[in-house]
């Protein structure tokens, strides 16, 4: 027995002074981050702009996968099922991590307990647009004139559940009005819609908006973000157009497995951020309208569970499942 022990604890010694020296080898081959969306996206070229920085300072090839599908669960449930050794990452974003779980009964993740969170990349906030033809200018002139014709008033969205539904549901439900869902199959089709008269209002991306906005096509009436946005710095906000707290964006982050080993976590948030702090990524990624963020894994982890309450609030009062 007491040769049983004496063997247990030297195993236990072993492994403890070999986890600094794992993370200080680590990595010793190509990583994996997985992005769960289609390529082309924002989401795609925001994992190629930081994974290419990151792998020059680890001195390893970051190797960007997409891997579409399901709303954005096929990608996500991939890095799930991987081994917790930091070689297969996440390119996480509000969807298949904060929306998701308010509209779908069941999900092969739980965004919170699967998932070690290592930096919020970048974010954007949504801009609310409408076609010149409704006459409106202003938050208030639009809920006054969506008001005075309940249900008439047509807006598109990315499709059922994405993150411009539930974000026209939250202001909506926050306005008092209603009006009727449109969905399409990604918001540039319902901008193209928005700008031929098809649907009046769209929550679009600050890519596919403010080219139009600029061109004279669509007006622009506010963003969505507590704070003004640095891309369209003489846009109101929503808080600030009467309805105050309103803040809802749309964000990507990276994540690894849950069990991933805190020293590798920290190697690669440092990473992460060095690479986030770098001049020519801010002028790449700020040149597609969409802000660099880099933060710490706790604040990443209290922003994510924030936003899944948020979302599921949003989800149960307008009654949005996916199935």
């Amino acid at each position: 027995m007491m040769r049983t022990r004496t063997f247990a604890f030297a195993v236990v010694l072993a492994l403890a002074a070999g986890g600094p020296t794992l993370a200080d080898d680590y990595p010793t081959h190509p990583i994996r981050l997985i992005v769960p969306f289609a390529a082309g996206g924002a989401a795609d070229s925001v994992a190629r702009i930081v994974g290419k920085r990151v792998g020059d300072a680890l001195g390893q090839t970051v190797v960007v996968e997409d891997r579409g599908g399901g709303g954005g669960i096929i990608g996500t449930e991939i890095v799930r099922n991987s081994d917790a050794d930091g070689y297969t990452l996440l390119l996480g974003q509000s969807g298949p991590i904060s929306i998701n779980p308010g509209i779908y009964p069941k999900l092969p993740y739980d965004p919170e307990k699967d998932f070690a969170p290592i930096s919020m990349t970048t974010a954007y906030p949504y801009v609310l647009v409408v076609n010149p033809s409704l006459g409106v200018k202003t938050v208030a002139e639009l809920v006054a004139l969506a008001k005075s014709k309940p249900g008439q008033l047509n807006y598109g969205t990315a499709g059922l559940g994405a993150s411009n539904h539930l974000l026209t549901e939250l202001f909506d439900g926050k306005a008092g009005i209603k009006m009727t869902h449109i969905p399409y199959r990604g918001t540039s089709l319902a901008v193209a819609d928005l700008i031929s008269g098809q649907v009046q209002v769209v929550f679009a991306d600050p890519v596919s908006a403010l080219a139009q906005v600029r061109a004279g096509t669509l007006t622009a009436l506010a963003v969505t973000s507590k704070d003004r946005s640095p891309v369209a710095p003489d846009l109101p906000t929503i808080a600030e157009s009467g309805y105050p707290g309103f803040d809802a964006i749309a964000w990507h982050g990276i994540l690894a497995p849950a069990g991933t080993p805190p020293a590798i976590i920290d190697r690669l948030h440092a990473e992460i951020v060095k690479a986030l702090k770098d001049p020519e990524t801010i002028k790449l990624i700020e040149a597609q309208a969409i802000q660099v963020v880099g933060n710490t894994p706790q604040a990443f982890a209290g922003f994510i569970k924030q936003d899944i309450v948020l979302w599921k609030d949003v989800a149960q009062q307008a009654k949005v499942e996916v199935r």
